[in-house]
């Protein structure tokens, strides 16, 4: 029995490494190996463009039309500065349609909304995110049809960068770079160590092939590619693969920022992924990103090492942990005694995070309670469902 639990107990540990650090060296060292995805769309479209030898246009014309559209949930305190910062995008006034949705506002959202100069708000009963945006879609005017969070605020040329990626024919879906600013100094979530290793991952998905992933506060797809979900199903990880499945790109287009703000303690931040968890498991285990059909090869080992294996982390780590103290039990060796105290270690490290605001203290307290928020959305979803509506998370507005 012994030998059957050093296999499990090892690996374990080399998907939990993998998922976590070795995908990304991989993704370094095949972006320095092999010519990128992105840097051979450059190419056909400069032959492209001096094969056909178009006349010069201005800047404006050669721009395509855009609807921004921000779905709403009682938004009264942020979404005059949201349409206020749409408008005062570096993006012809004549080609762009700013649209806020509101989604059973019980507030003065709407009024506010009209008041700062939306082109469109609509009104609508509660039904979710995702259908205010669908309604919203249906309305827009724009061949390229952008999506952003209310609290969430573009830099001036993120517009113009974001459709920039369309210039490619084969590009379906980009998303851009958003930034979390601490709303309090000094507080102890982590998210931004976190989501600038995400982005570097991300970028060099966008790099080799596609991304696996995207974000709310900035992303955008052309109007014919849009793909209405079920309600529960967010966006931010349904359209990229879906996207690669129906035979075009999802691209990382970090030129285009945006900024909003963080959790300001972990505890919401563990609330927050707690939920947003709920919504992924539907959509990893029946909203077909588990199917490899459509998937081309690479791409289908990009969304295993990091999506599915970085969803299965919790499990992973509790059956490391387990299997690890059977071992030891059974007298197997120092070396699982040393494995064991690592384990126990990351654990305790987070606990005194508490008493001791230390940075590496904090950063496996973030850690392990995010590595937890997988298990717990999972747990939610097989108890409850999942609802289709959303509430703020705490302190970003």
């Amino acid at each position: 029995m012994t030998p059957v639990l050093e296999v499990v107990f090892w690996l374990c540990c080399w998907l939990i490494v993998w998922t976590q650090v070795g995908y990304a060296a991989a993704l370094a060292l095949l972006t320095r190996v092999l010519p990128s995805a992105a840097s051979r769309s450059r190419a056909r479209t400069r032959r492209n463009a001096e094969s056909e030898a178009p006349e010069k246009s201005s800047p404006a014309s050669a721009l395509p039309a855009l609807s921004l559209i921000v779905a709403a949930h009682d938004e009264q305190e942020v979404i005059a500065a949201k349409v206020e910062n749409a408008l005062g995008l570096d993006y012809p006034r004549e080609l762009l349609q700013v649209i806020v949705t509101c989604d059973g506002c019980t507030d003065a959202t709407a009024a506010r909304a009209r008041d700062a100069g939306a082109d469109l708000v609509l009104e609508l009963a509660r039904g979710g995110k995702i259908r205010a945006q669908d309604a919203a879609v249906r309305r827009a005017r724009g061949a390229i049809v952008a999506f952003s969070d209310a609290n969430a605020l573009w830099e001036p040329d993120a517009a113009r960068a974001l459709v920039g990626a369309f210039a490619d024919p084969r590009v379906g879906y980009a998303c851009g770079q958003v930034r979390f600013v601490q709303a309090v100094a000094g507080a102890g979530n982590q998210e931004g160590v976190y989501w600038r290793y995400e982005l570097a991952v991300r970028a060099l998905e966008s790099r080799l092939s596609s991304i696996t992933a995207g974000n709310g506060a900035i992303y955008a797809t052309r109007r014919e590619s849009y793909i209405e979900v079920d309600p529960i199903m967010g966006h931010d990880l349904s359209l990229p693969f879906n996207t690669v499945k129906r035979g075009l790109r999802a691209v990382y287009v970090p030129q285009a920022r945006a900024a909003e703000k963080m959790v300001p303690s972990l505890g919401g931040e563990f609330a927050r992924k707690r939920r947003m968890m709920s919504h992924t498991w539907p959509i990893v285990l029946r909203g077909g990103m588990l199917s490899p059909r459509g998937y081309p090869p690479g791409y289908a080992l990009m969304i295993l090492s990091h999506r599915l294996l970085r969803y299965a982390s919790a499990g992973l780590h509790l059956l490391a942990l387990a299997v690890n103290i059977a071992l030891v039990a059974a007298g197997a060796g120092t070396l699982y005694w040393i494995t064991l105290a690592l384990q126990l270690a990351l654990l305790a490290g987070a606990a005194l995070a508490g008493i001791l605001p230390l940075r590496p203290l904090l950063i496996a307290r973030y850690y392990v309670l995010t590595t937890a928020s997988l298990a717990a959305g999972f747990w939610d979803w097989l108890r409850d469902g999942t609802s289709a509506s959303w509430e703020a998370a705490e302190g970003t507005r």
